[in-house]
């Protein structure tokens, strides 16, 4: 019952993943939705408490399960572990750990030091993950993933702004519109850079870069009229989203 769990808990939690892994090959979920059932328990962990000792203590749990991966013994019992432990491999599990531990800075209301250190966390969170989901699906290149990766991890932090700043987050280096631009601009580069070297990534691995179907569009708007970050406005229509999931599916993720 546990990748049943993860699936339900994925639907619920985050919508845009589920559609993702929904996508992807039938073989491709049941890798796809253990690691992003992780995920979701970890992002959230932060903020289901105004604790932050309790915040700590709940991210820590998560790392204790990824050293008893590393360990290769029995995980402790949730509805996730069993089936992460099942597709996680040790150096999936140092990767994943990297991810939990840069979660920690959602758990306070201090700012990023530096670009260096926003960049860092979004290596740590959206590389991580999709880094270690491509590589257990199939070959790939790992800095083509990275690319990706950043690009989409980007286009989403951008999205989250406005609930950041609500939460009392400072989220953004520079908040002018030049610097929203050329976070949006760079993010963008790096992106259509994975794209021109898609064939380093075999279409096995591609189900994992299913996630980035918005990233694009997002970018491009974000670059485009920086004002639409704090306003909130970055949300893709649907229709057109859902034209952009069904041409990745089944064109490829680099559409």
């Amino acid at each position: 019952m546990s990748f049943d769990a993860c699936a339900q808990l994925v639907e619920r939690g985050d919508p845009v993943r589920f559609r993702a892994a929904m996508a992807a090959p039938v073989a491709a979920r049941a890798v796809l939705f253990p690691l992003y059932a992780f995920n979701l328990e970890v992002a959230r962990a932060p903020w289901v408490t105004k604790e932050p000792m309790i915040a700590e203590m709940r991210l820590q749990w998560w790392r204790d399960v990824l050293k008893e991966v590393v360990a290769g013994v029995q995980v402790r019992r949730h509805e996730v572990t069993d089936a992460l432990a099942e597709v996680l491999d040790a150096d999936g599990a140092h990767a994943l750990d990297d991810l939990v531990a840069m979660r920690r800075w959602d758990v306070y209301s201090d700012a990023f030091e530096d670009r260096e250190h926003l960049d860092s966390y979004i290596a740590a969170t959206s590389g991580a993950l999709m880094g270690v989901s491509a590589r257990l699906l199939g070959p790939a290149d790992a800095d083509v993933v990275a690319d990706f990766a950043y690009g989409v991890g980007v286009a989403n932090f951008l999205r989250a702004i406005p609930a950041l700043e609500d939460a009392g987050r400072k989220p953004l280096i520079d908040g002018t519109p030049a610097g929203v631009r050329d976070l949006a601009q760079n993010a963008l580069a790096r992106l259509n850079r994975a794209r021109r070297m898609r064939r380093k990534v075999s279409a096995a691995a591609g189900s994992a870069l299913l996630t980035g179907w918005q990233a694009r569009a997002v970018l491009t708007r974000a670059a485009q009229d920086p004002a639409l970050v704090v306003e909130g406005l970055l949300e893709p229509a649907l229709v057109a989203d859902q034209f952009r999931l069904l041409r990745a599916a089944t064109l490829g993720w680099w559409r």
